[in-house]
Protein backbone atom coordinates (compact mmCIF):
# COMPACT_ATOMS: atom_id res chain seq x y z
CA UNK A 1 0.00 0.00 0.00
CA UNK A 2 1.45 3.37 -1.00
CA UNK A 3 1.94 6.44 1.14
CA UNK A 4 -0.88 8.33 0.47
CA UNK A 5 -0.73 12.14 -0.60
CA UNK A 6 -1.71 14.94 1.62
CA UNK A 7 -4.52 16.17 -0.85
CA UNK A 8 -6.36 12.55 0.15
CA UNK A 9 -5.51 13.47 3.76
CA UNK A 10 -7.57 16.53 3.65
CA UNK A 11 -10.48 14.78 1.20
CA UNK A 12 -10.76 11.43 1.56
CA UNK A 13 -12.38 11.06 5.06
CA UNK A 14 -15.30 13.64 3.94
CA UNK A 15 -15.88 11.00 0.99
CA UNK A 16 -15.70 7.86 3.26
CA UNK A 17 -18.38 10.08 5.82
CA UNK A 18 -20.75 10.47 3.05
CA UNK A 19 -20.43 6.61 1.94
CA UNK A 20 -21.11 5.66 5.78
CA UNK A 21 -24.29 7.64 6.00
CA UNK A 22 -25.44 6.96 3.00
CA UNK A 23 -24.85 2.99 3.78
CA UNK A 24 -26.72 4.20 7.82
CA UNK A 25 -29.73 5.94 5.72
CA UNK A 26 -30.20 2.57 3.35
CA UNK A 27 -29.92 0.25 6.01
CA UNK A 28 -32.77 1.53 7.69
CA UNK A 29 -35.55 0.95 4.73
CA UNK A 30 -37.03 -2.01 4.99
CA UNK A 31 -34.62 -3.04 7.98
CA UNK A 32 -36.35 -6.37 9.54
CA UNK A 33 -36.18 -5.11 12.93
CA UNK A 34 -36.15 -1.28 13.69
CA UNK A 35 -35.11 -1.76 17.15
CA UNK A 36 -32.56 -4.44 16.39
CA UNK A 37 -31.71 -1.36 13.78
CA UNK A 38 -30.72 1.18 16.63
CA UNK A 39 -29.00 -1.06 18.56
CA UNK A 40 -26.69 -2.09 16.23
CA UNK A 41 -25.71 1.03 14.36
CA UNK A 42 -25.93 2.93 17.91
CA UNK A 43 -21.87 2.33 17.83
CA UNK A 44 -21.84 4.19 14.62
CA UNK A 45 -23.57 7.66 15.68
CA UNK A 46 -21.18 7.35 18.60
CA UNK A 47 -18.43 6.97 16.67
CA UNK A 48 -19.04 9.79 14.87
CA UNK A 49 -20.09 11.95 17.81
CA UNK A 50 -15.84 11.56 18.42
CA UNK A 51 -14.76 11.76 15.47
CA UNK A 52 -16.66 15.03 13.77
CA UNK A 53 -16.12 17.41 16.14
CA UNK A 54 -11.78 16.35 16.50
CA UNK A 55 -11.46 16.17 12.70
CA UNK A 56 -10.25 19.85 12.69
CA UNK A 57 -8.00 19.21 15.35
CA UNK A 58 -6.62 15.78 15.61
CA UNK A 59 -6.99 13.83 11.98
CA UNK A 60 -6.31 10.43 12.03
CA UNK A 61 -4.57 8.30 9.24
CA UNK A 62 -6.03 7.33 5.86
CA UNK A 63 -5.80 3.71 7.20
CA UNK A 64 -7.70 4.31 9.98
CA UNK A 65 -10.46 6.42 8.29
CA UNK A 66 -11.27 3.65 5.51
CA UNK A 67 -10.95 0.60 8.76
CA UNK A 68 -13.65 2.82 10.76
CA UNK A 69 -15.83 3.24 7.02
CA UNK A 70 -15.24 -0.32 6.65
CA UNK A 71 -16.57 -1.28 10.03
CA UNK A 72 -19.61 0.93 9.83
CA UNK A 73 -20.74 -1.03 6.31
CA UNK A 74 -20.43 -4.35 8.12
CA UNK A 75 -22.41 -3.23 10.76
CA UNK A 76 -25.28 -1.39 8.69
CA UNK A 77 -25.57 -4.59 6.61
CA UNK A 78 -26.05 -6.41 9.58
CA UNK A 79 -28.26 -3.71 10.95
CA UNK A 80 -30.59 -4.23 8.08
CA UNK A 81 -31.06 -7.92 8.33
CA UNK A 82 -29.94 -8.82 11.72
CA UNK A 83 -26.55 -10.27 11.96
CA UNK A 84 -27.88 -13.96 12.04
CA UNK A 85 -30.11 -13.76 8.64
CA UNK A 86 -27.51 -11.63 6.99
CA UNK A 87 -27.72 -13.46 3.52
CA UNK A 88 -23.86 -13.67 2.87
CA UNK A 89 -23.68 -15.56 6.43
CA UNK A 90 -26.55 -17.74 4.96
CA UNK A 91 -24.63 -18.44 1.97
CA UNK A 92 -21.65 -19.09 3.91
CA UNK A 93 -23.12 -21.84 5.64
CA UNK A 94 -24.27 -23.45 2.65
CA UNK A 95 -21.25 -23.68 0.91
CA UNK A 96 -19.34 -24.68 3.74
CA UNK A 97 -21.90 -26.90 5.66
CA UNK A 98 -22.02 -24.72 8.85
CA UNK A 99 -24.19 -24.79 11.41
CA UNK A 100 -24.91 -21.27 12.13
CA UNK A 101 -24.66 -17.85 10.18
CA UNK A 102 -21.38 -16.92 10.70
CA UNK A 103 -21.62 -13.23 9.57
CA UNK A 104 -21.52 -12.14 13.17
CA UNK A 105 -17.62 -14.05 13.28
CA UNK A 106 -16.81 -11.69 10.25
CA UNK A 107 -17.81 -8.48 12.48
CA UNK A 108 -15.98 -8.76 15.57
CA UNK A 109 -12.47 -10.04 13.22
CA UNK A 110 -13.34 -6.35 11.53
CA UNK A 111 -14.26 -5.17 15.42
CA UNK A 112 -10.76 -6.44 16.52
CA UNK A 113 -8.71 -5.17 13.39
CA UNK A 114 -10.48 -1.32 13.70
CA UNK A 115 -9.82 -1.34 17.38
CA UNK A 116 -5.66 -2.14 16.96
CA UNK A 117 -5.77 0.41 14.25
CA UNK A 118 -7.19 3.13 16.27
CA UNK A 119 -5.61 1.76 19.66
CA UNK A 120 -2.01 1.64 17.68
CA UNK A 121 -2.17 5.19 16.50
CA UNK A 122 -3.53 6.77 19.48
CA UNK A 123 -0.77 5.22 21.50
CA UNK A 124 2.01 5.84 19.18
CA UNK A 125 1.11 9.44 18.64
CA UNK A 126 -0.08 10.55 22.26
CA UNK A 127 2.25 8.17 24.28
CA UNK A 128 6.08 7.16 24.10
CA UNK A 129 5.24 3.63 23.02
CA UNK A 130 7.03 2.77 19.25
CA UNK A 131 6.79 -0.05 17.27
CA UNK A 132 7.40 -3.11 19.25
CA UNK A 133 6.66 -5.67 21.20
CA UNK A 134 5.18 -3.64 23.94
CA UNK A 135 3.10 -1.57 21.46
CA UNK A 136 2.13 -4.74 19.96
CA UNK A 137 1.21 -6.26 23.64
CA UNK A 138 -0.46 -3.33 24.65
CA UNK A 139 -2.35 -2.51 21.41
CA UNK A 140 -3.36 -6.29 21.88
CA UNK A 141 -4.91 -6.14 25.55
CA UNK A 142 -6.57 -2.67 25.06
CA UNK A 143 -8.39 -4.12 22.11
CA UNK A 144 -9.22 -7.55 23.59
CA UNK A 145 -11.02 -5.19 26.51
CA UNK A 146 -12.95 -3.08 24.02
CA UNK A 147 -14.66 -6.38 22.97
CA UNK A 148 -14.76 -7.49 26.12
CA UNK A 149 -17.16 -4.18 27.43
CA UNK A 150 -19.24 -4.91 23.85
CA UNK A 151 -19.95 -8.17 25.16
CA UNK A 152 -21.59 -6.57 28.47
CA UNK A 153 -22.82 -4.43 26.54
CA UNK A 154 -25.14 -6.67 24.53
CA UNK A 155 -25.85 -8.96 27.35
CA UNK A 156 -27.50 -5.68 29.04
CA UNK A 157 -28.68 -4.97 26.05
CA UNK A 158 -30.47 -8.17 25.67
CA UNK A 159 -31.84 -8.16 29.00
CA UNK A 160 -33.37 -5.02 28.93
CA UNK A 161 -35.13 -4.66 25.09
CA UNK A 162 -36.79 -7.49 24.60
CA UNK A 163 -36.45 -9.37 21.57
CA UNK A 164 -35.06 -6.68 19.79
CA UNK A 165 -31.92 -7.13 22.40
CA UNK A 166 -31.96 -10.79 21.73
CA UNK A 167 -31.83 -10.25 18.08
CA UNK A 168 -28.86 -7.74 19.04
CA UNK A 169 -27.21 -10.41 21.02
CA UNK A 170 -27.43 -13.19 17.99
CA UNK A 171 -26.32 -15.78 19.99
CA UNK A 172 -28.20 -18.52 17.53
CA UNK A 173 -27.99 -20.97 20.51
CA UNK A 174 -24.51 -20.57 21.03
CA UNK A 175 -23.75 -21.00 24.55
CA UNK A 176 -19.97 -19.95 24.06
CA UNK A 177 -20.80 -17.15 21.32
CA UNK A 178 -19.14 -14.08 23.91
CA UNK A 179 -16.19 -16.16 24.26
CA UNK A 180 -15.92 -16.73 20.64
CA UNK A 181 -16.45 -13.25 19.44
CA UNK A 182 -13.84 -12.09 21.69
CA UNK A 183 -11.49 -14.61 19.91
CA UNK A 184 -12.48 -13.59 16.87
CA UNK A 185 -11.42 -10.17 18.09
CA UNK A 186 -8.29 -10.88 19.07
CA UNK A 187 -7.22 -12.77 15.79
CA UNK A 188 -8.36 -9.33 14.06
CA UNK A 189 -6.61 -7.58 16.42
CA UNK A 190 -2.97 -9.38 15.76
CA UNK A 191 -3.72 -9.69 11.91
CA UNK A 192 -3.97 -5.95 11.56
CA UNK A 193 -1.19 -5.17 13.77
CA UNK A 194 1.04 -7.71 11.88
CA UNK A 195 0.04 -7.32 8.55
CA UNK A 196 -0.69 -3.06 8.36
CA UNK A 197 2.02 -1.91 11.08
CA UNK A 198 4.41 -0.60 8.76
CA UNK A 199 2.15 0.74 6.41
CA UNK A 200 0.43 1.88 9.52
CA UNK A 201 4.01 3.54 10.96
CA UNK A 202 4.33 5.93 7.74
CA UNK A 203 1.47 7.33 7.47
CA UNK A 204 1.47 7.97 11.34
CA UNK A 205 4.69 9.90 10.02
CA UNK A 206 3.29 11.61 7.31
CA UNK A 207 -0.11 12.55 9.27
CA UNK A 208 2.48 14.18 11.94
CA UNK A 209 4.08 16.24 9.18
CA UNK A 210 0.85 17.66 7.53
CA UNK A 211 -0.65 18.54 11.42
Amino acid sequence: MPDTKPSTLRHEPRVLLAVVLAAVAASAVGAREYGTWVLEVAPIGLALLVLVPTFPRFRLTPLAYRALAIAALLIALGAHYTYAEVPLGEWMRDWFGFERNHYDRIGHVAQGAVAAIGVRELLVRLTPLRAGWWLLGVTTLVCLGVSGGFELVEALAAAFTGQAGQDYLGTQGDEFDAQWDMTCALVGALAAQLALGRVHDRQIALVDREA
